[in-house]
């Protein structure tokens, strides 16, 4: 198959271009070609800036793909230029849209491809919702071959799962106390991007996937507890944990607030039954106690990886000393 990534080279889908190279698939990344990782071997690269659409419409030219996949359309107007440039020219058009964009909070447990799609609190998530909704329209009125896929959180071996990332690991590491919001037994999803590309590389040409929506995820479900005990204990550290109601910080920071209240705050868990009939090679297989010792483990590696955010670590300090001054 001639696969086009617009992207390609992310946290997510730089296992997804890896794994199709390695399963001999005709793989080219459209992208600004400024992206720390690399491309793989046996790849083309295009350099165009798909926000120009007059230039990465020069930089395809005529050329025809079996699968388009947009790992970065965050908005209906970047869905409505994928639309004039690949509609006639591509066999199968996958968006990555988000997890988060399912009803939050959810009303019912485990999570399906057929819970509604709401989120009153995060922007994000509903410029995603608007996104599909688009393209399902394209589907229904004119046959564009669309295919919606779903992540939740998924990792690689770069990205801590919490606010601050490495502030919180340098804390943990100094005997530092650090905030987990509410009580930490709500239970979350963490996929490893390698396990997520199994799933993935096996909808690309899939003729069942077109005019329909998958989410792909891991099948653990840890609390948050958990979540920042397994950081620790890859960091070789103790996860001194102060619990924060999540309204509370949001009172201090937005930005963090809408990442808890519109996603992080609520218990998600999935049913991954509908990915296992289309691809039955799909199994999440990475635990994340596993994920959280390859983290550390590219931190450790470069002492220049381990930066901190001083301004974070001083908001966790003053949350810790206002709501946990023991």
């Amino acid at each position: 198959m001639k696969i086009l990534f617009i992207g390609g080279t992310g946290i997510i889908s730089s296992a997804c271009s890896q794994l199709a190279i390695e399963r001999g698939y005709d793989l080219t990344l459209l992208n600004r070609g400024q992206s720390s990782r690399p491309i793989p071997d046996g790849a083309r690269q295009i350099q165009a800036d798909i926000r120009n659409p007059e230039a990465a419409k020069a930089a395809l030219a005529n050329e025809q793909f079996d699968v388009v996949v947009n790992w970065v359309a965050f908005s209906p107007e970047h869905i409505a230029t994928d639309l004039e440039l690949f509609n006639g020219r591509t066999a199968q058009y996958i968006f990555i849209s988000s997890a988060s964009a399912y009803q939050t909070p959810p009303a019912h447990l485990p999570i399906t491809e057929s819970t509604p799609l709401h989120n009153p609190v995060w922007a994000y998530s509903r410029q995603k919702i608007a996104c599909e909704e688009r393209l399902l329209r394209a589907y229904r009125e004119d046959g564009f071959p669309v295919t919606v896929i779903r992540p939740s959180h998924t990792y690689d071996q770069t990205l801590l799962p919490m606010r601050g990332r490495y502030t919180v690991v340098n804390r943990m590491r100094q005997g530092k106390k650090v905030v987990v919001h509410g009580d930490g037994t709500s239970l979350w999803t963490l996929t490893h991007h390698r396990d997520f590309a199994v799933g993935f590389v096996g909808l690309l040409g899939h003729p069942a996937a077109i005019g329909d929506t998958f989410h792909i995820t891991s099948d653990e479900s840890l609390s948050w507890n958990q979540i920042f005990q397994q950081v620790a204990a890859a960091a070789g550290a103790k996860a001194n944990i102060v619990h924060i109601p999540s309204d509370t910080i949001a009172h201090h920071d937005a930005d963090w607030g809408d990442s808890l209240l519109g996603d992080k705050a609520h218990s998600m868990i999935f049913d991954n039954s509908k990915i296992k009939r289309l691809v039955p090679e799909f199994e999440a297989k990475i635990p994340f106690w596993q994920g959280a010792k390859e983290i550390i483990a590219w931190y450790d590696a470069d002492p220049a990886r381990q930066t901190t955010d001083p301004a974070f670590d001083q908001l966790l300090d003053d949350l810790i000393a206002r709501y946990d001054p023991v």
